[in-house]
């Protein structure tokens, strides 16, 4: 049962301060996966994916075949729900596209900022105990309105080496350009260092277990990576006009993704408090992965009790979660209040399901209280900025002296020679 704590009674900076690296030899296992794909290639992800998914699986490589028949299956509700989903996803990310600048001075300097897409991205998508077409559109979306030329995704397939249609259909409508049939640390490899079949990419995004997780960031540095991405979480603030069964069930909604996931809620009622306890007993009861969500609540969950909203605010700024949900009369009040969150979901009608899927915003997160500094996946993360500078002679002439004076004081001759030189001969 989730446990119950008055705030002065918990550390907030420590809620979701959890080492999430319970797998023994974690870092020795991928070191070899990836020393293994930089060296054979095709013939070791094969392997893996043999080994970990599909014992049978003789080709790596979806065709559009496959994808154009996935497309065919789904119901049509469903395709209709991607498409619409798609749409508001666009719509969303097109106004996070920026635009060049140039300065020109009068004496005819000139200095500004390009933008320009990354040429190929990877994108990693789960598989395992769920399906995640959700994670293909907000993802791929953002990648695709930056400009990024080609997208290439990557996924496990099942034990009969399928890629699930969801997966394919949501490939086709976000605008993918090739995927292949691998996962874990082995696809992360072979994104990273290219194969005979898989190219190598310049950024790797999406989400993954912690041999993904791991993979990441030893090849950070060869390649750009989003995030590191920890299990899920939800911070809700209600008060005590909330439903407690719509509170357990946002809740919930995160508990049932991960056995580390983290849902708590922050509340001056103590009446809600309670109710919301008895709640997330019932409903746990009624989820079809109620032993994760089980472990989630009793493990990591927690309901904190403050005075005023004013001290919830303040605990989820330090909290800094993914999701943070303002059940509240007035959530706009308390808006500009909240510095540290990945996504804010405003009023008692906004569940954090729905940003998870049709919304809009990105629900790529940043989690374990990197909110703090970091961002929700976004066009940003698929472009790159250089700018530029042009003097003429007569205006390089009258800074010359100062560039000069500038580079002595750093002990570096050379570089006050390298503008000085300029006007010797004149």
């Amino acid at each position: 049962m989730i446990r119950t704590y008055r705030l002065s009674e918990v550390s907030t900076r420590d809620i979701l301060m959890r080492d999430i690296r319970d797998e023994k030899n974690v870092d020795a296992i991928v070191d070899g996966i990836l020393s293994d794909v930089r060296a054979n290639g095709d013939k070791a992800v094969l392997a893996y994916t043999r080994k970990f998914d599909c014992p049978t699986t003789d080709t790596l490589c979806v065709t559009q075949d496959e994808i154009d028949a996935a497309w065919g299956r789904i119901d049509p509700d469903l395709a209709g729900t991607l498409e619409l989903a798609a749409e508001n996803i666009r719509e969303f990310h097109r106004h996070q596209l920026h635009e060049n600048f140039v300065i020109t001075g009068k004496d005819g300097t000139m200095m500004g900022q390009r933008y320009q897409p990354i040429e190929r991205a990877g994108l990693y998508v789960p598989g395992g105990t769920a399906s995640y077409p959700s994670t293909v559109l907000m993802d791929a979306i953002p990648a695709k309105i930056a400009g990024v030329k080609e997208l290439v995704m990557v996924t496990p397939p099942g034990r009969d080496g399928r890629i699930p249609d969801p997966i394919l259909a949501a490939a086709k409508v976000a605008g993918v350009d090739r995927v292949f049939r691998m996962g874990g640390a082995q696809a992360v490899a072979a994104l990273a260092y290219g194969t005979e079949s898989v190219p190598r990419v310049d950024k790797i995004v999406g989400p993954g277990n912690i041999f993904v997780a791991t993979a990441k960031r030893k090849v950070f540095g060869l390649v750009a990576i989003d995030m590191i991405a920890g299990p899920s979480e939800i911070l809700v603030i209600a008060d005590d006009g909330c439903s407690a069964r719509c509170v357990a069930a946002d809740m919930l909604s995160q508990a049932e993704h991960d056995r580390l996931a983290t849902a708590v809620l922050v509340t001056p009622s103590k009446r809600l408090a309670a109710e919301v306890a008895r709640e997330l007993e019932r409903q746990i009861e009624l989820l079809p992965r109620r032993d994760i969500a089980r472990e989630s609540i009793d493990q990591n969950g927690k309901i904190l009790l403050c005075d005023t909203l004013d001290q919830a605010v303040e605990a989820s700024n330090a909290i800094a979660p993914e999701h943070l949900e303002l059940c509240v009369e007035d959530p706009f009040a308390l808006l500009d209040r909240v510095v540290n969150a990945g996504s804010v979901f405003l009023g008692r009608n906004v569940p954090e399901a729905l940003g998870d899927y049709l919304g809009g915003p990105n629900h790529t997160l940043p989690t374990s209280g990197t909110a703090r500094f970091s961002s929700p996946l976004s066009v940003d993360d698929f472009v790159k900025k250089s700018s530029f500078l042009y003097y003429s002679k007569e205006a390089l002439r009258q800074v010359t002296p100062h560039v000069a004076r500038f580079a002595r004081a750093e002990g570096l001759e050379g570089h006050a020679r390298s503008i000085e030189s300029r006007f010797e001969e004149d």
